[in-house]
């Protein structure tokens, strides 16, 4: 039996994929997706830039991967001084992160033009820089800025670039085409060629979506003999995107030409959460999926009625390229609940539910779902309501508290200083084995007013909710007009156990959406505290 190379997954999303127009990513959306990253099987999670800003700096101070290897970015030290008397370089190499991936120009055009140095004072600060990372405990990168741009115009000095930093010690050098203007045939050329200079073992591959061929020109790297492959969920990153992982990670996995001579480390379970990954990550991000992306849009293993409906009903392999069930996602043609029910039973696997396939009430809770869905609700990214969901239907969520009514006012007025502030209100009555409290509470905004007057008496449950925090809130417009459908996502967290939640509610007025959201979040903190 031959045996397979290993091709190792390298996430740049929290680094190059935060350099997208309207992305700015919090630390905890960080985390979050960090979480996520590590739920699919990558082998690098490539946090961000130690130093160029709080977030990022903060983020790095401590490690926050348990499986992949958190990696660090940041630039070569600067020409002139040593590595030790780089400020820059010191605090990347300070960072808790288990490896570092340093930039570095590959075209002499660049390091006349945006360096101002010489060749050879470039090649210094690669050499230097990668031994001051291993000799600091880290596994060194190089990324090959404008490399294949730079191959083109001075391959003998795009090869020196990849030469010093795999002799220095790097246990891999990122081939990058940057503008992303390289097409496959010139990417499989040029990686033939920098073998002879550096193997394949030790070389990685970072492409830009300029020309549409993100994704091909990785595989044709791929092909070619690099054993790393970049890229960013959902292809996100600036002007056009970076290679889409999304992609990627199926094709490799299940297309013959690379899954018999390659391994990767997304396992088949992985493989299946591909989709609900993928849409998990829209939704930390605030926008809709997209419906036709590969393998895991909504339509990808979508055909309509005709000749093409009629073969699939006799054989699905007729018009489809890899079987849905494989990423997680389902054919939509039959009226059949079979790929549905498939779906709902890993999902209710990977929150901690353990069903029989042929529990009756599984019909019921699908019919749920796919009810709850068409209204709006989005459970990729609110695992914790579609776990109460889920224990409703199956008899597992005690009756901790009801709420009788809640009522909401905000006053926009002038204080006793003149000033004009906006001061919100709410009342909320809950009813506690029988009890009926009632609970005032001023906020910023009715959101919190609601959710500090949910949390102020809930009786013997209150010492369970002490820790709970709402940490994010974000709002999507389903559709247009001033009686649009609202879905509102809360994050919230537990300070004692450090666990975090997302929530979700629905509804045509954005203070109810989020009072679902808020009940589901308060719900959820107390079926895991055990409370009774």
């Amino acid at each position: 039996m031959m045996t397979k190379d290993r091709l190792y997954l390298f996430d740049t999303t929290l680094r190059d994929g935060a350099q997208t127009s309207g992305v700015d990513f919090s630390v905890n959306e960080k985390i979050v997706i960090a979480d996520l990253l590590e739920r699919l099987g990558v082998d690098y999670v490539e946090g961000g830039y130690p130093g160029a800003n709080p977030a990022d700096t903060e983020f790095f101070a401590e490690k926050r991967t348990t499986n992949a290897i958190f990696t660090a970015f940041g630039m070569t030290k600067r020409a002139g001084r040593s590595a030790s008397n780089d400020p820059g370089l010191q605090q990347i190499l300070a960072s808790q992160s288990d490896a570092c991936c340093f930039v570095a120009k590959a075209w002499d055009y660049h390091v006349d033009v945006a360096l101002g140095c010489t060749n050879e004072e470039n090649l210094e600060a690669i050499e230097d820089t990668v031994k001051a990372a291993t000799a600091a405990g880290k596994e060194a990168m190089i990324d090959c800025e404008h490399f294949f741009d730079g191959y083109k115009a001075n391959p003998e000095y795009a090869l020196a670039c990849a030469r010093t930093a795999y002799q220095a010690g790097a246990r891999w050098v990122v081939l990058c085409d940057t503008n992303g203007g390289t097409l496959p045939d010139e990417i499989h050329a040029i990686v033939t060629q920098v073998q002879e200079v550096v193997p394949g073992s030790h070389l990685g591959i970072h492409t830009h979506d300029d020309t549409g061929h993100a994704v091909a020109n990785s595989l044709a790297a791929v092909d070619a003999g690099v054993r790393q492959v970049q890229g960013t969920l959902n292809g996100l990153g600036e002007r056009c995107g970076n290679a889409n992982l999304i992609t990627l990670i199926p094709t490799l996995k299940l297309k013959p030409q690379f899954a018999d001579k390659l391994e990767i480390g997304v396992s088949a379970a992985q493989l299946k959460d591909i989709t609900a990954v993928s849409h998990a990550f829209d939704e930390i991000l605030n926008r809709s999926p997209n419906r036709h992306a590969p393998y895991v849009g909504e339509t990808a293993f979508a055909t309509k009625a005709g000749i093409h409906a009629s073969a699939i009903l006799k054989d699905p392999r007729t018009y489809e390229h890899v079987m849905p069930e494989s990423v997680g996602n389902q054919r939509r043609v039959l009226v059949s609940d079979q790929a549905g029910k498939s779906n709902l039973l890993g999902e209710l696997s990977r929150v901690g539910i353990t069903v029989d396939k042929s529990d009756p009430r599984l019909d019921a809770l699908l019919a749920r779902v796919k009810e709850r869905e068409a209204e709006g609700y989005a459970y990729e990214a609110a695992d914790a309501s579609f776990e109460l969901l889920a224990r409703r239907a199956l008899g597992e969520v005690p009756d901790f508290f009801q709420v009788d009514s809640f009522k909401v006012m905000v006053e926009r007025r002038f204080n006793a200083i003149g000033d004009l502030i906006t001061v919100s209100e709410a009342v909320v009555k809950v009813a506690v084995d029988g009890e009926t409290r009632m609970s005032v509470a001023e906020g910023n905004g009715p959101v919190n007013a609601l959710d500090m007057a949910l949390r102020k008496d809930l009786g013997k449950y209150q010492a369970a909710i002490e820790g709970l925090e709402l940490i994010d809130y974000k709002v999507r417009i389903l559709n247009g007009g001033t009686d649009a459908v609202t879905r509102v996502l809360i994050e919230s967290h537990d300070a004692r156990t450090q666990r975090r939640w997302f929530t979700i509610g629905v509804s045509s007025n954005i203070v109810d959406a989020s009072f679902q959201a808020l009940v589901d979040s308060i719900t959820f903190a107390l079926l895991k505290a055990g409370s009774s």
